[in-house]
């Protein structure tokens, strides 16, 4: 079956049964590796991805409930204020391990930094709890979130 699916701005259409999962059209349809597989079950969060801009398992989502929603992943947060702002407090407070699981992070911090532009460390761990990182690197995760969230209080447009 066909669908017409909006992801990162553009418009696809795939040519996919409706019940697979909006993971595999992303990584096997077209070509977007950055959203990882994980679990398989929405348990670990390393499938994360923005569906009208809420953090989405897209393991468990059929493509046939994606609709006309706007679909952001990994590829194309960081074109967004924030986004930007957690890719650099990633790189800034050396996050990343094994890197496996960080698509997944930044996508759900960005959700969270977009509703909540100040967390603090409760909301932090709130919205990140169903984010699994095997290498345990937790504590740069929320410093980095931290970091992005005052980068963005303090900061000023900059003029040309």
């Amino acid at each position: 079956m066909s669908y017409k699916i909006k992801v990162n701005g553009v418009d696809h259409e795939v040519d996919v049964d409706g019940d697979i999962p909006l993971l595999w059209v992303l990584r096997d349809v077209l070509g977007m590796t950055g959203t990882k597989f994980g679990c398989g079950k929405a348990l670990c969060g390393a499938c994360t991805v923005h569906v009208n801009g809420m953090p989405v398992r897209s393991c468990v989502m059929p493509i046939e409930h994606v609709g006309e929603s706007s679909i952001t992943t990994i590829e194309a947060i960081g074109d967004t204020p924030v986004g930007a702002k957690l890719q650099k407090a990633w790189l800034d407070v050396e996050v990343v391990q094994c890197g496996y699981c960080q698509s997944g992070q930044i996508m759900s911090a960005a959700a969270l930094l977009e509703a909540n532009p100040e967390p603090t460390d409760r909301d932090i761990d709130t919205a990140m709890a169903g984010n699994i990182c095997r290498c345990g690197t937790y504590i740069r995760i929320r410093e980095a979130i931290k970091q992005a969230a005052q980068t963005r209080e303090t900061s000023s447009p900059q003029g040309g």
